[in-house]
């Protein structure tokens, strides 16, 4: 099977709460696993900076439906084709709730991002430092 990879960031419209972000991460899980599609999903409360992989046809179904989805606008594919092997084993995300900060989370990004490439560590570990909590 070949694979294929989206990376994308996108503003959020609105407000999303914790909850509805869990929610949101829950029933993506269940259908990414579905269709065989992993990644890794960072959302500080403004921003959604994603990876999505595996076969083309379902990582482009879903990265359709995110443009669609009146939730995001600013929708930017920074990165897309076809890769070699995984980067993410399993679904990952890290939340930053800005009511209580994580001082953590740049460390936990890092964690998840192990058996990614330098460039799509570089996107996610700078995301995270730019959103982490002032000392």
């Amino acid at each position: 099977m070949s694979l294929y990879q989206i990376m994308y960031i996108s503003t959020v419209v609105g407000t999303v709460t914790p909850q509805q972000c869990a929610a949101i991460a829950q029933l993506s899980a269940i259908n990414n696993q579905r269709d065989d599609v992993t990644g890794l999903l960072l959302f500080n409360s403004r921003r959604f900076l994603q990876v999505l992989e595996g076969p083309k046809a379902a990582v482009d179904r879903i990265f359709a439906r995110i443009h669609a989805d009146p939730r995001h606008r600013a929708v930017v594919k920074l990165r897309e084709g076809p890769i070699a092997t995984r980067e993410f084993g399993q679904w990952a995300m890290a939340y930053d709730d800005p009511a209580r900060p994580s001082d953590s989370l740049k460390n936990t990004v890092a964690a998840l991002l192990e058996q990614a490439g330098p460039s799509t560590r570089a996107h996610f570990t700078g995301s995270a430092d730019l959103h982490r909590p002032a000392a």
